[in-house]
């Protein structure tokens, strides 16, 4: 008889879901991946995060979830009310996607919905493992197009160092406490360095064989480069995050990934390396 996992990943088709996914199947853990689309996924289920009957159903035998959802300027609301089902249905361990820096009285929207849902998932009775990371390596994407075009990284960001992780890192981590025996509190989750985007510049020079130069770009001008890639409270989140990183608060070096996997945080320069494809022009 096939027995149904008792691990819940939300936002399963999303990038760090993906990677928590990736992470627990290198590991042989089953496990139960939710969307609001149809998957032929094994033991995949279909819930959307509004529709109340339809996470009650997912979360039926469930030890341990992973929160986290997509981009929408709904997010606190839909997690707070992931959180109350969860606990409603005795789960008991939740691990949850926050970001470094999330503080209630932030002047960063995005970091105080995270600090809001942390401090709703603490006070809920579940047991609970918030992962504070810092800029994703591949959010470069979302510009990959501009610097195979141009060869410019755009950024308002000045010389600010800021001390990148990579996704995969954060699946590893999700994995590992969706895993453990017990919570692991609040874990800032960063890369091995502190780097300036003129340093991730070179780096990126170097892997597409390309000069790559960084372009300190005004915030106005930047979010006009993402219009119509993101939505229009996401950019003026990300400028948000932006201002955030050029005043220094994004430089921490946590030691959380190797303490807790044993292995050194991913680098800048291999991520470059394996995704030059991205960002060389013709």
């Amino acid at each position: 008889m096939t027995i149904t996992p008792d691990i819940l990943i939300t936002g399963a088709t999303g990038t760090t879901g993906r990677a928590t996914g990736a992470a627990l199947t290198a590991r042989g853990i089953p496990f139960r991946p939710m969307s609001r689309r149809d998957s032929s996924a094994e033991f995949a289920v279909r819930a959307d995060l509004d529709d109340t009957e339809s996470v009650r159903a997912a979360l039926r035998g469930v030890r341990a979830a992973y929160l986290v959802t997509p981009s929408t300027d709904r997010a606190e609301e839909q997690q707070k009310r992931f959180i109350d089902l969860a606990a409603d249905a005795g789960i008991r361990h939740l691990v949850l996607l926050s970001q470094l820096g999330s503080v209630i009285d932030s002047p960063v929207r995005f970091l105080r919905y995270h600090a809001a849902v942390e401090q709703h998932a603490f006070a809920s009775g579940l047991e609970v493992t918030a992962l504070r990371p810092n800029l994703f390596m591949q959010g470069l994407f979302a510009v990959a197009s501009i610097v195979q075009a141009a060869r410019v990284l755009p950024a308002p960001v000045g010389g600010a160092p800021v001390s990148l992780v990579d996704v995969r890192d954060i699946g590893d981590i999700a994995a590992h406490a969706l895993t453990s025996s017990a919570p692991l509190g609040i874990q800032t989750l960063t890369g091995p360095e502190s780097l300036t985007h003129s340093e991730i510049a070179e780096h990126l020079s170097s892997a597409t064989g390309h000069e790559i130069r960084f372009e300190d770009t005004p915030p106005a001008e930047f979010g006009k480069m993402l219009t119509g890639v993101l939505p229009p409270w996401q950019v003026e989140g990300l400028l948000e995050d932006y201002a955030h990183y050029a005043r220094g608060e994004a430089a921490e070096i946590s030691t959380a990934i190797p303490d807790l996997l044993g292995r050194p945080a991913r680098s800048f320069a291999g991520f470059a390396r394996e995704n030059a494809a991205a960002f060389r022009s013709e």
